[in-house]
């Protein structure tokens, strides 16, 4: 299926972050980047994109972007940008085959809400818009901007941005067929030449229906003020079900953080995970020297390793840029820095008492912490299912035991510190069977 993104106005709005609506960078990404990237994420790979302004830049850049991202992507343009937008949807009609989706440039939204849509079934001359019915409580929504939308058992009765009665707003994400564009033409003879004028041509013949999008995000990025509450709800989105208490309230604040810093540059991930992998070694060889200070230095690396180890991931999904290799080569290098770790806090607690005891202690909190990682995925996988989207589950795994370094070592507590986290990781496994044995059973 095809999949046509209007990219032709001017956005005056946004004219101070660059003179290309389009091409503007949010969270390192351009506009219309991010909006191809969602789109290829829920399944599609070939767009048509209608420009208008600044035109050539645009076409420069997605060509580009076709090699960089493996897309195809065809051009039209509407040399009369200045109108309304209908006019240019209009424009892409031979450029189309059959049924397509139909986004814009600066709307941003959940990548669910477009793989949702695209599971719908859609009759021959009709269009089907995704709306948010959440009408009174939507923080992104401009009311004295948005679209509205008056929906009745599925079926759009009216739309525009000044209409009355509404009950939902137009998120800007269309599954069409060709019926759009008669619709579009008869709009226009009308003296309407926007799309909602279409739609609404659509709706007085009970063609133009309407998906509830639900509880998913979605925003139109139009001012300034829009541009931050993206910012957020990208940022927001980071957060993972299988994120850990240290994880979720104290590593993320802060890798979030240094993300966006991050992202200014053209570091990669798999950059990140190398850095946060060389902190850990760094702090390991300071176990090795004798003395409070080496300890504490370690204690600090680690958890600063910790706080960068989140930066990886969340560099990948912001940009698009997550493979299955890039959380491979993390998870390995998580694994030596975990041991690199441990075995120097063992070799720095065997200072103050060389005997058989701590040596023990430390090999069981070596493996206790080795398992624990090779659990972590079918664990992560069983709960995922268990649990609603979006929810966390109780979890214990290398934020926490990162943390518990840097604690133990600040206060200059080697050997406790091994002793605990022996007995949390190895515990932590063992719960781990059990949770997992009883449903194996029923």
């Amino acid at each position: 299926m095809q999949c046509l993104i209007i990219a032709a106005g001017l956005g005056r709005r946004l004219s101070s972050r660059g003179d290309s609506k389009p091409l503007v960078p949010l969270l390192g990404l351009p506009l219309i980047e991010r909006v191809i990237l969602n789109a290829k994420g829920a399944g599609l790979s070939e767009f048509c994109v209608v420009t208008g302004y600044q035109g050539e830049r645009v076409r420069r850049f997605l060509d580009q972007l076709a090699g960089r991202r493996q897309v195809s992507i065809t051009h039209v343009v509407n040399e009369e940008w200045q109108k309304n937008n209908g006019l240019s949807v209009l424009r892409a009609k031979n450029a189309l085959k059959g049924n397509f989706v139909l986004l814009m440039t600066d709307h941003l939204f959940d990548e669910q809400v477009l793989m949702n849509l695209r599971g719908q079934r859609v009759e021959e001359g009709e269009v089907l818009l995704a709306v948010d019915r959440n009408v009174k409580g939507n923080p992104n929504v401009d009311i004295d901007d948005v679209t509205k939308v008056l929906v009745e058992d599925g079926r759009i009765l009216d739309i525009g941005k000044d209409i009355e009665r509404y009950n939902a707003y137009d998120t800007g994400v269309f599954l069409c067929t060709p019926a759009i564009f008669a619709a579009l033409e008869e709009s226009m003879n009308n003296g309407d030449s926007t799309l909602s004028g279409g739609v609404r041509v659509l709706a007085e013949k009970g063609k133009a229906k309407a998906f509830d999008i639900g509880d998913r995000w979605w925003i139109d990025v139009d001012d300034e003020e829009a541009f931050g509450k993206a910012e957020r709800a990208l940022i927001a989105g980071l957060d993972k079900p299988s994120d850990g208490p240290i994880s979720r309230h104290l590593n993320r604040p802060l890798s979030t953080r240094i993300t966006r810093l991050l992202l200014r540059t053209n570091l990669t991930p798999n950059v990140v995970s190398l850095i946060s992998f060389a902190l850990s070694v760094v702090g390991s060889l300071s176990f090795f020297m004798k003395g409070y200070t080496g300890l504490a230095v370690g204690g600090i690396l680690a958890q600063l390793s910790s706080v960068v180890d989140g930066c990886d991931g969340e560099i990948a999904r912001l940009k698009h840029q997550a493979t299955d290799f890039g959380a491979w080569f993390d998870a390995v290098l998580d694994r030596y820095a975990d041991a690199f770790l441990l075995f120097g806090l063992t070799w720095h607690a065997s200072y103050a008492n060389a005997g058989l005891g701590v040596m023990l202690t430390g090999f069981l909190a070596i493996v206790g912490t080795l398992i624990n990682s090779y659990t972590a995925d079918k664990y992560d996988g069983f709960m995922r299912r268990k649990l609603t989207p979006g929810r966390h589950y109780f979890r214990i795994g290398r934020d926490v035991r990162m943390f518990v370094i840097f604690l133990g070592a600040l206060f200059n507590q080697a050997v406790p510190t091994l002793g605990l986290i022996a007995l949390v990781m190895n515990v932590e496994n063992v719960r781990r069977i059990l949770l997992l044995y009883r449903n194996e059973r029923r």
